[in-house]
């Protein structure tokens, strides 16, 4: 399984996380291509090689005009100028994500809602670059797993558009919720709402380097100069040596015979939006013959305490049961399938070099049935044929 591995020893941000993926071998003039094609202007991107602390890494830079004022912008013209570009579908859908997030924790911040936020730091111009960016590289580079290890978030203030804030800033707190993380000595913001909002996006592990076969690696620089250590990202690119795909999860269950059944639809909801790898419910019957439901979610173990979190919030249950399993799974890979009506992405399962499973993303093909006016199976199928 092809793997990229972030080594966030002095945080990431969203150009790190583009300087580090053209590092590791993006053609920057086709990622140039792609961003000229963004409904905006105002602005020129360049790629160089630095040094930091002897470490070479590539920074990549968004300057903006300075006689051309950005205007603050709401999410629905972010997702307007990323579905205007000449991108794929993925690459779209992946980036819009990213912006919800962002607006999903900024709304939380500010007590307002998604459709109200304005994107100050955030919604900048050199920020929408950076999203659009990161996700067109990765798709360059076609990797079928993302892990990275926990976060150094740095320590002490950072001045934003809302005044003086604490490190890391409050919006960007929420974006790292049940992700590791850790503060130190470096009077910095070293992890960015953006780079937080990309890592927790796509990343499925945070921990330990894992077992991996390293084909090649890249840096991506930072723009200030740390006094201790490298103000790099290293991302490392290798195949997985364990060919079975096995790994850990932790079993979260709990059973409720009191609870509203309209409620439950919003715990899976809330629980996959905290990093849940899945989630499900199981009808049954408790003691004195009460119906019930068994609740079960599993996720990654360094989640676990964040996902009970949501099923205290979101249920009536006062206790939750917790296991740790082995699971073995197979090898997955996205390929995009051209339908009559758009693009859909088909999730392939392998064991070994023998394809077992194609399941297209339901998603794609609900948004693109809509579009044309024809029934989701129509497309479904579509895309099954042509995986």
């Amino acid at each position: 399984m092809k793997t990229l591995y972030f080594d966030c020893f002095s945080g990431a941000s969203g150009d790190m996380i583009v300087g580090a993926l053209l590092d590791l071998g993006v053609d920057f003039e086709k990622l140039k291509t792609a961003l000229e094609s963004l409904d905006v202007s105002g602005y020129m991107v360049s790629a160089k090689k630095v040094k930091k602390k002897g470490v070479m890494a590539t920074q990549f830079t968004v300057e903006l005009d300075p006689n051309m004022k950005q205007p603050h912008r709401h999410l629905r013209h972010v997702v307007e100028i990323i579905d205007r570009g000449d991108l794929s579908d993925s690459v779209k859908e992946a980036s819009k994500e990213t912006f919800r997030r962002i607006a999903e924790s900024e709304a939380k911040v500010h007590g307002t809602t998604i459709e109200k936020v304005h994107f100050h730091e955030v919604g900048a111009i050199d920020s929408i670059v950076d999203v659009v960016g990161a996700h067109f590289c990765l798709k360059e580079i076609g990797c079928e797993r993302i892990a990275a290890s926990p976060l150094h978030v740095g320590a002490g203030t950072v001045q934003c558009a809302h005044g003086v804030m604490p490190v890391p800033a409050p919006a960007t707190v929420l974006l790292l919720e049940g992700i590791p993380c850790y503060g130190g000595e470096v009077q910095a913001e070293l992890v960015t709402p953006t780079g937080a909002a990309l890592l927790a996006q796509l990343s499925s592990l945070f921990g330990p380097m894992p077992a991996l076969t390293v084909s090649r690696m890249g840096y991506g620089s930072g723009t200030r100069d740390l006094a201790d250590r490298a103000n790099v990202l290293r991302v490392i690119e290798g195949e997985s040596t364990d060919s079975r795909a096995t790994e850990v999860v932790t079993v979260i269950e709990t059973n409720v015979d009191d609870m509203i059944p309209e409620l439950i639809p919003v715990l899976i909801e809330e629980a996959l939006k905290s990093g849940a790898r899945d989630a499900f419910i199981t009808p049954t019957t408790a003691k004195k013959g009460r119906p019930a439901h068994l609740i079960t979610i599993l996720c990654d173990p360094e989640k676990a305490d964040a996902i009970a979190q949501v099923i205290f919030r979101n249920t009536t249950t006062l206790g939750v049961r917790l296991r740790e399993e082995r699971r073995i799974c197979l090898e997955r890979e996205w390929k995009e399938v051209a339908t009559d009506w758009g693009t859909v992405r088909v999730k392939i399962g392998k064991f070994g070099t023998e394809q077992t499973v194609a399941s297209p993303e339901f998603e794609d093909c609900k948004r693109i049935a809509e579009a044309a006016g024809v029934p989701v199976l129509v497309v479904y199928r579509a895309a099954m044929a042509g995986s």
